[in-house]
């Protein structure tokens, strides 16, 4: 059978693994011994860290996992319920936790990633979640801890903007947003690494869903937004980090 030709001005190109054979693989910048880029972004000195609580330390209700595959579905309306901050911490542990510190190039997640380069920042817009004041906050999963980066005014609606008019994306009692900080991954993988790094955000966005059920809440992962006003609204450069996916989270 005659092997079909997908061209690179082909939208579907971005699907096959055509690029891996091209990649000058002495010559990423591994090969070439830099430095990976640091698997968290710094905090600032005087910024405060809100420590979460440890996965020995929850209370939420215990959910087998058959139960919260059968159950899982795309949720667009929420209650008006706050989640509590162990809640939380359960989801961004579920999503981005840290199981083990290999070495600087190596953390090991409660997620798989290509490489284990964990490409993502998680950026979380808080509406409605017991202890903490509205606002967006960014996860940091060396320290299980949130550091909070700014308080942007009517937040929910700027949300439902940056989302097309989608309502429901601040709708809930947190939208997650994913960033990605590509240059993580292109230190292994060079070109090759923007289909792995799309895959990627499809396991963590997984997790969050069946998270989700686990603690009686939902969620609807959002792959359409207006780029250039979510990136203003996480405050990132969108060149060296841009936003790749969001999830508002509620119960329902």
């Amino acid at each position: 059978m005659r092997k079909p030709t997908i061209t690179k001005d082909a939208g579907r190109w971005f699907l096959t693994d055509y690029i891996r054979p091209e990649v000058n693989w002495r010559n990423t910048p591994q090969a070439r011994g830099e430095a990976p880029l640091p698997m968290q972004k710094p905090v600032a000195p005087s910024s405060e860290l809100i420590v979460l609580a440890a996965p020995d330390a929850w209370n939420t209700p215990p959910c087998d996992l058959a139960t919260a595959i059968a159950r899982r579905a795309s949720r667009r309306r929420f209650r008006s319920s706050p989640l509590s901050l162990d809640e939380l911490a359960f989801l961004l542990w579920a999503t981005q936790g840290v199981r083990e510190r290999l070495h600087e190039a190596a953390v090991l997640r409660t997620v798989p990633s290509a490489g284990c380069r964990h490409p993502f920042e998680t950026y979380l817009c808080v509406l409605n979640v017991a202890g903490l004041v509205p606002g967006i906050y960014r996860y940091l999963p060396l320290d299980h801890a949130l550091t909070k980066e700014r308080t942007p005014a009517d937040l929910a609606a700027s949300l439902t903007e940056a989302t097309h008019g989608q309502g429901f994306a601040g709708g809930g009692a947190v939208t997650f947003v994913w960033t990605a900080l590509p240059a993580r991954s292109e230190w292994r993988y060079a070109e090759a690494s923007y289909k792995v790094i799309a895959l990627d955000a499809g396991h963590v966005c997984q997790n969050l869903y069946l998270a989700c059920e686990a603690i009686g809440a939902g969620t609807c992962a959002i792959a359409a937004y207006r780029q250039d006003l979510m990136d203003q609204l996480l405050g990132v450069d969108g060149a060296e980090e841009f936003t790749v996916y969001l999830a508002p989270v509620g119960k329902v």
